[in-house]
């Protein structure tokens, strides 16, 4: 049985955390959240010390704010290029910078994903809906799910949309997964 080194475990857990919020407010940008919740405005102070530098910068463009992007991108980087140089390896650059643009989709996927899923278990019990957590599922999972509530009405009173969404995010996390091992 392989030992795990603690120190890679203790980096990589860390700069996971931190590029989960990194990424968590670059999404919450983009489906315009409310920014007056308690979580985004933790997610917000989380991140500004790094992101406000770096927005001064790099612009966005059309209402993509590429400051961030780029910010996780290279945090993922980061993260990968210290855990392979302490097994002992050196990475390339390329290989670093596409490692980097996988899981920035990947991850975006993967909180669309757990969004979703989360806010279906919440629908069973009935949650308040000014509750902070409910607003931010809800509007994570809005944008996504829009386009599968026009298409699939519900059954009988149930609502297969989430169903059919995470179905789609789950290929398309794997679409690009295969994509990438092409390259």
């Amino acid at each position: 049985m392989r030992q795990e080194n603690p120190i890679i475990f203790l980096i990589e857990t860390l700069l996971d955390l931190y590029i989960v919020v990194l990424m968590l407010r670059f999404i919450l940008q983009q489906v315009r959240a409310d920014f007056y919740n308690p979580i985004s405005q933790f997610i917000v102070k989380a991140t500004s010390p790094v992101l406000n530098p770096v927005r001064r910068i790099i612009p966005g463009v059309g209402g993509i704010d590429l400051a961030t992007i780029i910010v996780v991108i290279v945090f993922i980087a980061f993260k990968v290029w210290v855990v392979v140089m302490l097994q002992g390896y050196s990475p390339s650059i390329l290989a670093l910078l596409l490692t980097g643009i996988r899981d920035f989709i990947s991850l975006a996927l993967n909180i669309f994903i757990f969004a979703i899923i989360v806010q279906a278990i919440l629908s069973w019990v009935n949650p308040d809906p000014y509750n902070p957590v409910s607003g931010i599922l809800h509007s994570i999972t809005y944008p996504v799910l829009r386009p599968f509530r026009s298409l699939i009405k519900p059954i009988g009173g149930l609502d297969l949309s989430p169903l059919f969404a995470l179905i789609a995010l789950m290929f398309t996390e794997r679409l690009v997964n295969y994509l990438f091992s092409l390259i």
